[in-house]
């Protein structure tokens, strides 16, 4: 079973340039944040669909592999969903489309990008072990951060690869899923995954983002603009595809500026300078520890804390288990109370309210999804 989570439709044309339409970069202060760093020296592995030949991502790619079966045509170069490519462009995309026009940037402009492949099935069912052995070659490559723009059910051996990539020091986002309700997909249910959820430009958790416990924290996922194969080059879309590409891009800023600190550390402070719930709570469900702040997170980054230490508690419950997935589905912390409405915190100086947490109303959808594709379907 196959659930397409995120439309998208070409971008027209407007009166406002392409990076004003990049409410998501105006809203984390790109400009001042690449005054600080634009990701260089650090290679984002993007495992996903393929990733096309697109001017926004020139010299932005380094060798990858393909690792989906022959029956899909081409290579890791060959976008056969129309989505890869789009994950890859939020990350680093350089603003610069067809005949060196000007088109869409990425968050980490900079930063590398290694394309891995993995079989989606052609409709979109996926292939676990593409999946882990995409993870397994990443975690032995350059690349520091996996980037999971897709979800499906878990195996074994996705747990055992993604331990594998945890022990070579790297981080892996994965989005939380589309349903818009608690449906766990996985590999963001993998302890020691860091699962990303979606807000709009109101601060609040988008009706489709999936909440729940594998939930870590959150990124803009609402009417995101960014460079894409075929049509226009440009495209509107939404969902937690879009979000964790934010948060992987996060990260690569920050490494960049610290380049000796370890995975451990780049996620503590990522964690600690996310935009917090004005309750106190230290965690939900709908965006986990807080909204991702890199514009906070470079000036003013705080301890990094212990460099062996994960600052996530699920790796130590599911050790302590001695099981690859707790009982809980995945992830240890125990679920919030939603709220109804969002929670804003302009304590940063910042204008726009989803810089601090926002829960927005979320629909429950019952039943049982084996596959998950957080994608990007073009109309």
């Amino acid at each position: 079973m196959s659930l397409l989570l995120a439309g998208v439709a070409a971008t027209p044309a407007h009166s406002e340039t392409v990076r004003f339409k990049q409410w998501h970069l105006n809203a984390m202060k790109a400009d001042d944040i690449w005054k600080i760093s634009t990701g260089e020296g650090v290679t984002v592995a993007v495992i996903d669909t393929g990733v096309a030949r697109i001017p926004e991502l020139y010299g932005r790619i380094v060798p990858g592999r393909d690792f989906a079966p022959d029956t899909i045509e081409g290579d890791e170069r060959t976008d056969y969903k129309n989505h890869g490519t789009a994950m890859a462009a939020l990350i680093a995309g350089n603003g610069k489309g067809p005949g060196g026009v000007e088109s869409a940037f990425g968050l980490a402009p900079d930063a590398k990008v290694q394309s891995l492949r993995v079989d989606m099935d052609g409709d979109g069912v996926s292939k676990n072990d593409t999946l882990a052995d995409a993870i397994r070659f990443a975690a032995d490559s350059e690349a520091k951060i996996l980037n999971v723009s897709l979800g499906w059910s878990y195996s074994e051996d996705l747990g055992i690869a993604v331990k594998y990539a945890l022990a070579k020091g790297k981080l892996v986002f994965a989005a939380s899923g589309n349903d818009g309700g608690r449906q766990l997909n996985f590999p963001a249910g993998v302890p020691g995954v860091i699962g990303v959820g979606a807000t709009d430009s109101d601060g609040a958790a988008t009706t489709e983002s999936t909440h729940n416990t594998a939930v870590d924290m959150a990124a803009p996922g609402s009417d995101i603009v960014t460079a894409c194969s075929g049509g226009t080059g440009l495209c509107t879309g939404h969902g937690t595809s879009d979000a964790t590409a934010l948060a992987s891009a996060s990260a690569a800023l920050l490494w960049s500026v610290h380049p000796t600190w370890t995975n451990n550390q780049i996620l503590r402070v990522l964690l600690n300078t996310a935009g917090k719930p004005v309750d106190g709570a230290e965690r939900n469900d709908y965006i986990g520890h807080g909204v991702v702040r890199p514009r906070i997170a470079l000036p003013t980054p705080g301890d990094p804390g212990p460099p062996d230490v994960y600052p996530l508690p699920d790796l130590a419950a599911a050790a302590a288990k001695d099981t690859p997935v707790p009982s809980t589905g995945g992830k240890s912390t125990p679920p919030q109370a939603p709220q109804a409405t969002p929670a804003v915190d302009k304590g940063d100086g910042g204008t726009p309210p989803w810089l601090a947490l926002g829960l927005g109303a979320c629909i429950l959808i019952g039943g049982a999804v084996t596959a998950v594709v957080v994608r990007r379907a073009r109309r």
